[in-house]
């Protein structure tokens, strides 16, 4: 087992490249390739993979959302919630619809 670099030093290219060390790419679990998001904040650079990025973002907001509950069950039930509203109205319009058309045969 590898274990965690917390610092490395490195050079810009004329470029502006910068070559991140073997070891630091293992630990963020990056390859050739592979995007990686890069934030600035007080003069520090940070890089983060997608994935740690996803995972973070996961913890953060897991506080906001009350245990047992599921965002996606809670999606679904709203959709369909909001599909029958859209059915009722549709079958309103189209009893209007038809309710027009008899006044209008009998008179």
């Amino acid at each position: 087992m590898h274990s965690q670099v917390k610092q490395a030093k490195a050079r810009i290219s004329s470029n502006g490249r910068i070559l991140i060390p073997a070891a630091i790419r293992q630990q963020l679990g990056v390859k050739p390739g592979d995007p990686i998001l890069m934030d600035v904040e007080d003069g520090v650079l940070r890089l983060e993979s997608y994935p740690t990025r996803i995972a973070r973002i996961q913890r953060e907001l897991a506080q906001y959302i009350s245990p047992g509950v599921s965002l996606a069950d809670e999606l679904v039930a709203e959709r369909r919630q909001e599909a029958r509203r859209e059915q009722d109205e549709i079958d309103r319009e189209l009893e209007q619809g038809r309710m027009q058309r008899k006044e209008e045969k009998i008179a």
